[in-house]
């Protein structure tokens, strides 16, 4: 029987050690492993993010960056503040300022190629 266990996200990057070094900035991580056309990160619950160049990758990619996003989960609505502030510090280009949404508190931003990354305060239940 299948038992799903996320292990990796990947993303299609024109370049993947540009896109690196974006990541490293917003994340405060280091590569676990670095090749011009494969960059990995792990996450702290060991999820795994991939940036692989879109022009080796196989079999051929044909989407276009933005139609998903990444998303990572903060604890409080003051930590989705100091992160999107910290974050516009860095210069990174926000696709929404922070609001309440539905599914919570969150912001989105946007990476060197277009992927969206949002950052999210999940809602409680009441």
């Amino acid at each position: 029987m299948f038992k799903p266990n996320l292990g990796f996200v990947i993303l299609f990057v024109e370049n993947p050690l540009k896109s690196a070094e974006f990541y490293s900035k917003i994340l405060g991580l280091k590569p676990e492993e670095e090749s011009p056309t494969f960059v990995l990160f792990a996450m702290a619950n060991g999820v795994m993010l991939g940036l692989w160049s879109r022009h080796t990758a196989k079999p051929k990619v044909n989407a276009q960056p933005g139609a998903g996003e990444i998303c990572f989960i903060e604890g409080s609505d003051g930590s989705v503040n100091a992160l999107h502030a910290q974050w516009q510090q860095l210069g990174v280009t926000m696709l929404q300022a922070p609001h309440t949404m539905e599914g919570g508190y969150s912001f989105v931003a946007v990476d060197p190629d277009g992927h969206r990354i949002r950052i999210l305060r999940i809602a409680q239940e009441e």
